[in-house]
Order: structure tokens, then sequence, then C-alpha cells
């Protein structure tokens, strides 16, 4: 199968035009067919304070209540995606910006409210992986915002690292998938005070191990469980990386064994 390769970058390396450039610069030149899923959530929170909304944070994740969910629909579907969009088509990249509404691509349900009411955020039921190829063989790259909608008319805010992984384990039936998480550090780190420390390869043996001995804590832990979850579903490897390293060997590298 052809290669494809799946992009993550949060929203603090869009939200910046010098980190932005250099991203979009890095991804232009992937070769092959390529997907850029993103985030943005310091620029809805900027927005909003703008507009006189209150952000509230529970346990570091955005309570979406119908106020937020116009903010973010309006900041990740709007202004980010679509920034990205018209200068990826300046590097001659032909970008779509997608919401998970759009030909349905993304279906989710409402978290439930038990235990936290986080709001109109969605946990990802299906990813229409045919649809998104036809678009990769018409020499389309998708661009993802971290969007979905529940089939009844409603926009749900969605997490992008979640996006990225259920988009590649989607695509698995089409291509040869690589997902690459970039974020602002090096990669998995031993020492989280040591960017120089970084954990060349990882696999699920590794992953529990390190868990146990605490090396990997915090944020990290869901973003290797999402990429194993990738990998047991079939995509060929998982990266995770700084930013300006993409189209490098550099970063940690996440296989199944």
């Amino acid at each position: 199968m052809k290669p494809l390769t799946i992009i993550k970058v949060g929203g603090k390396i869009v939200e910046q035009p010098d980190t932005l450039s250099q991203l979009l610069n890095d991804f232009a030149s992937i070769p092959g067919s390529k997907i850029l899923v993103h985030g943005g959530g310091r620029s809805a929170t900027q927005m909003a304070t703008r507009l006189g909304i209150e952000t509230k944070m529970i346990d570091g994740r955005r309570v979406t209540d119908s106020e937020m969910l116009q903010i973010v629909t309006m900041v990740y579907g709007g202004l980010v995606n679509k920034n990205i969009v018209a200068q990826l088509q300046a590097r001659g990249i032909n970008a779509l910006g997608l919401t998970g509404a759009d030909m349905n691509v993304i279906r989710s349900h409402r978290r439930p409210a038990q235990p936290i009411d986080f709001g109109f955020v969605g946990d990802v039921d299906k990813v229409d992986g045919s649809r998104l190829a036809e678009l990769i063989s018409a020499g389309i790259v998708p661009v993802m915002s971290p969007l979905t909608h529940d089939g009844n008319g409603s926009l749900l805010n969605t997490n992008a690292d979640t996006i990225a992984g259920e988009v590649a384990k989607a695509m698995t039936p089409y291509f040869d998938v690589t997902l690459t998480y970039c974020f602002e550090k090096a990669g998995v780190l031993s020492d989280e005070n040591d960017d120089n420390s970084v954990i060349p390869h990882i696999t699920h043996n590794d992953f529990l191990r390190l868990k146990d001995e605490g090396v990997i804590q915090g944020g990290m832990i869901p973003k290797l469980q999402n990429s194993f979850d990738a990998i047991n579903a079939g995509v060929s490897q998982v990266v995770i990386t700084k930013a300006d390293a993409i189209g490098t060997d550099a970063g940690t590298k996440i296989t199944a064994n």
C-alpha cells in the first residue's frame, strides 16, 4: 500500500506565525499522501476573553457550553483552519479544511454528563476513511479541525489527539499509515527537565514498565495510550516529536514490539 503521513500539531505551534510557517514548510515537503490535524485551544481562549465569555477548565480540559461551542466553531473551524489552508495553498498544496460534519467524515456522540459534564464535547464513534481516501486520491490534502458532529445537527468539540488517532485507524485499509504527534518537546523524555533525554523507541512492554517506574506520567500517558491503540488497529508507526523535526528521524518511535 502507498504510504500516508498524518501529522497532528498542537495549538501552540499553529497560533504563532513563525512556528506555523516553519511547520507548514516542513509539512509541504513531506512526500506522498498526507493529512494535517490541528488544535487551537489558546486562540479559542483568547477569543472568548475578547468577547467577555469565561473559559472553564476541569482537569486541564475545556468545558464547552453553548457559548463556548460558538467560540470554538469560529476559531477551530474558521480562523485557525482556513489560515492553515490558505498558507498551504501558497506553498502549492491543494488543501481542504474540514470539520467532522463536512461529508459526514467524523460522527461522534456527546460525552455523558457523569461524572463531569463537559458540555458539547464529543467522543468519536466513526470516521469515514473511504471519503478521506477519495479526497486524497484526487490530490487533495485534508486539514482537519478538532470539531465533529452527532448526526442530529450539533457540532461537538473533540480532542485533536483523539481525532488524529481515529483518522489514522480509519485510513489503515487504504494506506500504510504513519501518525506523528508534534508538540513542544523533542519526544518522550526519560527526564522531563532534560530535552536531550529522548527515548528513541518505545514498545508496549516498555510503556508499561516506564509508567510503573514513574518515568512516563501526566499528559504523556493518554498520548501513548492513543498511540498504542492506533498501532493495535493497524497503524504502522507512531512518532512523537518536536514540530520542527517532522520529516527527520528525530523523536520517539512507537511500535508494537
